[in-house]
């Protein structure tokens, strides 16, 4: 009995240094990329600025769109910006492989429909999965791209406030992968990805209600990680997008100690985008940008917290958020005494 166990043990160690040498040679060697064409792509949050972009860049890779947003009108801007990005497509001025002035016609003319969600009900978000099901078909890629923040220190945040950023940018997973889950099993096919934030894998102060959703959504996503690779359903692939902070309009105002903000400035929206792609479409299953947020996510795990805190001081990371805060709470004492309140 011991001998199989060491024999098996041995074996696991061989095929835990190939992983790392397989992973470590995808930083060399970009895998191919797979095609998502004629495939149905649900974006949840498709009317906020990164919503856009992978609707945006899902079309370049004519994959037929679902656009979910609580916001009709920005909803329907996206729908329109997909809607632009298949003509330029279908355009022979534009598209490649015609021979002799003759064009060639598509296999597929992929198409955006749009919903009206609220993706922190979950009455809302199974009676539009149902209604997409019927009127689109069934879901081949699900981006849970969702996001709030309250903008609020924790003993100032309304109670309501805070199971408002809890439900959207956590409890909503639940939802949408239960909605649209079963299918894929069925078919061993499919891609869900969790847009998540660098602030899941380790906190700052000032926004304990948006950390704690997000290291609650990174927690779902590797638990149903392990659950899909327990059930041995190899053609379901799972994708978990943690980038720093994104100059999207979201955390406004926040930053870090000003000597060294230019070697990590916020990142912009289509770099952050266009790397999420490119680990979606290699099965990727993690993808943090900059690189260096694989580094702090490390340190944080094996260092003392007080030595953690140190670097935090160094870097004016911990209380980066209070900046933002300070606009937030400026912007809605404004807004109020507009209102007469």
């Amino acid at each position: 009995m011991m001998i199989n166990i060491a024999a098996e043990f041995f074996v696991v160690i061989l095929k835990v240094l190939w992983a790392i040498l397989m992973a470590g040679l995808k930083w060399f060697i970009r895998p191919k990329e797979k095609s998502v064409a004629g495939q149905v792509c649900l974006i949840t949050g498709a009317g906020g600025e990164l919503g856009r972009l992978y609707a945006k860049e899902f079309a370049r890779h004519r994959a037929t769109l679902v656009l979910w947003d609580i916001n009709s009108q920005s909803n329907e801007e996206t729908a329109e910006v997909v809607r632009q990005i298949y003509r330029e497509q279908d355009n022979p001025m534009t598209k490649e492989g015609a021979v002799g002035g003759v064009e060639e016609v598509p296999p597929f003319q992929p198409q955006v429909y749009t919903y009206v969600v609220d993706v922190g009900k979950r009455e809302s978000v199974y009676a539009t999965a149902e209604r997409v099901r019927r009127e689109v078909g069934d879901v081949d890629l699900l981006i849970n791209n969702a996001g709030v923040v309250s903008g609020h220190h924790l003993l100032e945040c309304p109670d309501e406030l805070i199971e408002r950023t809890m439900v959207v940018n956590c409890h909503a997973h639940f939802w949408t992968t239960k909605a649209f889950l079963p299918k894929m099993l069925e078919m061993n096919h499919g891609h869900i990805v969790t847009v998540a934030s660098s602030l899941g894998l380790f906190s700052t102060a000032g926004v304990e209600d948006y950390c704690a959703s997000k290291f609650g959504a990174i927690g779902f996503h590797e638990s149903l990680s392990h659950e899909i690779k327990a059930s041995e359903k190899d053609g379901i692939k799972m994708t978990l997008v943690c980038p720093y902070l994104v100059d999207a309009g979201m955390f406004k105002g926040c930053r870090i100690r000003k000597e060294i903000e230019p070697f990590l400035p916020p990142l912009k929206p289509e770099f952050c985008v266009k790397q999420a792609m490119r680990a979606i479409l290699t099965d990727q299953p993690m993808i943090c940008t900059p690189r260096i947020v694989y580094m702090v996510n490390f340190m944080k795990s094996i260092l003392p917290f007080e030595a953690i805190v140190c670097m935090y001081r160094f870097l004016g990371a911990d209380k980066c958020m209070y900046p933002f805060l300070a606009k937030r709470k400026e912007a809605m004492n404004n807004n109020e005494a507009k209102n007469g309140i």
